[in-house]
């Protein structure tokens, strides 16, 4: 492929309605999407996505029934230990973006010590937004600011101060599951993200279908507000 995204994001959508279509319980779901997520990020891997972003639970995600957030909370504690091999395996280093502050001591440590483990990691990186809400970030990077005597409020105030500085602007933002919004997903970083809707639920996503989403990228003529190129 001639033109490959920097960053991609993808909200993982699906999960729960994968599950009630087949009479299992909503975690079922869950614990299958998260073997779907080994095999995209290793996928991106292979493709040469420098960046690719995974919306893992967001802020809204709390109203869900208890034990189902708690189900997750394990489940991504799980997933980050039993995971790090691949992550050292494929060079991929493993990030999170957040309001990490508000998550249970033991998903945290679990989350820092991947962190601390894969930061020579240098061929791509995954970055996981947990308890992430692109709303809450930019508040959270304003305040920022100004807490360190910020007098004005620039485009790059904000982007210095945001969870992860470094994440460069969203080319390509992929959803599953049939539902065409972003949800609150890496707000600032969409300005001018490419959008991709698939109605395949997470669970069912493929390696494939992630190739072909790279490809339509690649079909695109991304102008940023300019004319098109003749």
């Amino acid at each position: 492929m001639d033109k490959i995204p920097v960053h991609v994001g993808v909200i993982m959508d699906g999960n729960g309605r994968w599950a009630q279509k087949r009479g299992l319980p909503r975690i079922e779901g869950h614990r299958v999407g998260a073997n779907v997520t080994v095999e995209i990020v290793k996928a991106a891997k292979r493709l040469g996505i420098k960046y690719l972003s995974l919306y893992a639970f967001s802020t809204e995600n709390w109203k869900r029934p208890k034990k189902e957030v708690e189900f997750l909370f394990n489940l991504m504690y799980e997933y980050v230990k039993s995971k790090l091999p691949l992550f050292l395996e494929e060079d991929v280093q493993f990030r999170t973006i957040g309001r990490l502050w508000q998550l249970p001591d033991y998903l945290k440590e679990g989350f820092k010590e991947i962190e601390e483990k894969t930061a020579h990691c240098k061929t791509m990186k995954a970055v996981f937004t947990v308890n992430y809400g692109g709303r809450q970030e930019i508040i959270d990077a304003v305040n920022k600011a100004l807490k360190e005597g910020a007098k004005k409020i620039t485009v790059e105030t904000i982007r210095r101060n945001l969870y992860m500085p470094e994440l460069p602007d969203l080319d390509l933002l992929i959803r599953t599951s049939g539902e065409m919004r972003i949800s609150n997903f890496l707000l600032w970083q969409s300005a001018y993200t490419e959008l991709w809707f698939t109605k395949t639920l997470w669970p069912d996503f493929t390696p494939e279908e992630f190739k072909k989403a790279i490809e339509e990228y690649g079909r695109r003529e991304r102008r940023f507000g300019g004319i098109k190129s003749e």
